[in-house]
């Protein structure tokens, strides 16, 4: 007599977050970053957040390794699923404003907005010499160029790719100028390039000026978004900037300039607060 093969039951798959089934895993859980780098977050919102990049730290690793920001990356979670990520790039010897999203949604949104050339970006800069008025704009192209001797650099060049700067004296010393920057266009090197093209390298830029010691004396100052609700945040002087900047003029300190973040006003306190240490 021949027997029925009944056939195997198979183990139904889990059923899916997304069509009403298993929750979802706990978000991580909201631990403070050191102090060292809380101290850097300049607004933190749901989506994004602003942090004061130090000078010297590179937004990504190079093929040699080293530090850069991606070690912060981790700390820098806030019990978010995902990483933040740079919105936007900021040269290594750069200072300042750094806008970083939270969300994927919000990356999108972020990296519209300055492909469009949406993002207000003001820069300080303290540069040898300086111009005789008191204001002007630039329109120089820039393209990259390399050698085995020097190696990469940006040059203006007619062939280049549309780079304009609007700048303003906000003071000047000896044989010292104090400019605010603010770029149309964001071109790699553009504000060291177009103030050293124009006569005034900035001060301590070893690739476009004269090489002094003590730092590229640039600050990407403050940062303006057009979301809901609008991003402002701005960005203390770092403390190898100050003694120029104070030989141009330059008297203010934020009431949390020396930790590397500015105190909370109507610009800055669209998001939450940054979190601090245990107890603060």
């Amino acid at each position: 007599m021949q027997r029925k093969r009944i056939p195997e039951r198979r183990a139904r798959p889990a059923p899916h977050p997304a069509r009403g089934g298993a929750t979802p895993a706990a978000p991580r859980p909201n631990r403070a970053p050191p102090p060292e780098i809380a101290a850097r977050i300049l607004l933190l919102r749901d989506d994004l957040l602003v942090l004061d990049k130090p000078a010297g730290l590179p937004v990504h690793r190079g093929p040699r390794g080293g530090a850069s920001l991606e070690d912060w990356l981790e700390p820098l979670r806030l019990g978010k699923r995902h990483l933040p990520q740079p919105a936007h790039r900021l040269d290594t010897d750069t200072a300042g404003c750094l806008v970083l999203g939270r969300t994927k949604p919000a990356l999108a949104a972020l990296g519209a907005i300055f492909a469009g050339g949406r993002a207000e970006k003001t820069y300080w800069a303290v540069v040898r010499g300086g111009p005789a008025a008191e204001r002007g704009r630039i329109d120089a192209p820039l393209r990259k160029v390399s050698s085995a001797a020097r190696g990469w650099r940006m040059e203006a060049h007619p062939e280049g790719q549309r780079a304009v700067t609007h700048w303003r004296v906000l003071g000047r010393g000896e044989g010292l100028t104090w400019l605010e920057l603010r770029p149309d266009t964001g071109r790699t090197h553009q504000l060291r390039v177009h103030c050293a093209g124009s006569g005034w390298p900035i001060l301590g830029d070893a690739l476009y000026g004269g090489g002094e010691a003590g730092g590229l004396h640039l600050l990407a100052r403050a940062i303006g978004l057009p979301m809901e609700p609008p991003v402002a945040a701005e960005a203390p002087p770092p403390a190898h900037m100050r003694g120029a900047l104070a030989a141009c003029g330059w008297r203010g300190v934020t009431a949390r300039a020396d930790r590397g973040g500015v105190a909370p006003s109507s610009s800055t306190t669209r998001g939450r607060r940054p979190p601090g240490p245990a107890g603060t």
